[in-house]
């Protein structure tokens, strides 16, 4: 079924909704992206909820890495829940259209729970730095209480950020089309769909993602460079690989959301550049949440151990 266009010299507002196009182009894949995506999904909220549970009840994992690692979880399956299971209800009806306010919605908290991410994963970088540049400071700096407020910090910092850019985003007038050559409402193909000159939004754009993107990965590339000095003057090889053993799961989830949402947020646009971003969100929106419970629980001792008495009990 092919999403009838609004005509350009019609104004979107009046119609008060847009038709998600996600991947209308393959009409003979929609089951089979169904199945994938429906799996995909479980296998997600499977894995990090598993990594949330045994966090909480694992004697072994009271420790301020994994209560980090805990909520990061968390917020994966909220990440992944803003978006997948609207697609996956436009794969199954085959009607993708969804009105401005809960394209609105759905943008809003996709933005505050990406830019948490960023966050988060900046503030478990911080925790490794301190751990392995200042052990015996470690017990005092990372205690319960400040654990907390960091993840706090991390969850509302952005809040006000995101709602305001939201609400700037739509309060531009749609007069283009109403088809989001996507499958979520991100930020650049709304834009696209703007009508008039929308430089200023763009640059806004690039602030918020140079602020929730940028600054953060810097950070992160600043306590890594610290820690491997650190770890490179360890006189035992053996203590340089644990050392390093604890901080390459966690490398390995930044490079794969960061790389993604550099490139899709901070690079320059093209006319062309929809199926690119398309397959870069796929990435920072299904890979990473896919992969972070097996890289964290496959590459750690701890973790492994910690399922293996859950699974036995």
């Amino acid at each position: 079924m092919k999403p009838e266009e609004i005509p350009p010299q019609e104004n979107l507002t009046k119609w008060m909704e847009f038709v998600l196009l996600d991947f209308a182009d393959v009409p003979q894949l929609q089951w089979f992206l169904f199945g994938l995506f429906l799996v995909i999904y479980l296998c997600i909220l499977l894995g990090n909820g598993t990594i949330v549970l045994i966090t909480k009840v694992g004697p072994a994992l009271q420790t301020p890495m994994y209560f980090f690692l805990g909520n990061f979880s968390f917020l994966e399956i909220c990440y992944v829940s803003v978006t997948i299971p609207r697609m996956l209800t436009n794969l199954w009806t085959q009607k993708r259209t969804i009105s401005l306010v809960a394209c609105a919605t759905q943008m809003c908290f996709f933005l505050i729970f990406g830019g948490t991410e960023c966050v988060l994963l900046a503030v478990m970088s911080y925790d490794r730095y301190v751990a392995i540049c200042n052990p015996l400071h470690y017990p005092l700096v990372m205690n319960h209480k400040v654990c907390v407020q960091m993840v706090t910090g991390s969850w509302v910092c952005g809040i006000p950020v995101m709602i305001g850019h939201t609400f700037q985003i739509f309060s531009l007038s749609f007069c283009a089309s109403n088809i989001i050559n996507h499958f979520f409402c991100d930020i650049p193909p709304i834009i696209k769909l703007a009508c008039g000159d929308t430089f200023m939004n763009e640059m806004l754009v690039f602030i918020v993602a140079a602020l929730f993107v940028a600054v953060p990965f810097v950070l992160i590339l600043v306590s890594y460079g610290k820690i491997i000095s650190t770890v490179m003057k360890l006189p035992s090889s053996s203590g340089r690989a644990k050392a390093f053993s604890t901080c390459s799961s966690h490398l390995i989830v930044v490079a794969l959301f960061f790389g993604s949402a550099i490139i899709t947020y901070l690079r320059p646009k093209t006319q062309n550049s929809a199926g690119t971003d398309k397959v870069l969100s796929l990435f920072y929106t299904f890979v990473t949440p896919l992969f972070n419970p097996l890289i964290y629980s496959l590459r750690n001792k701890e973790v492994i151990m910690a399922l293996r008495k859950l699974f036995c009990k």
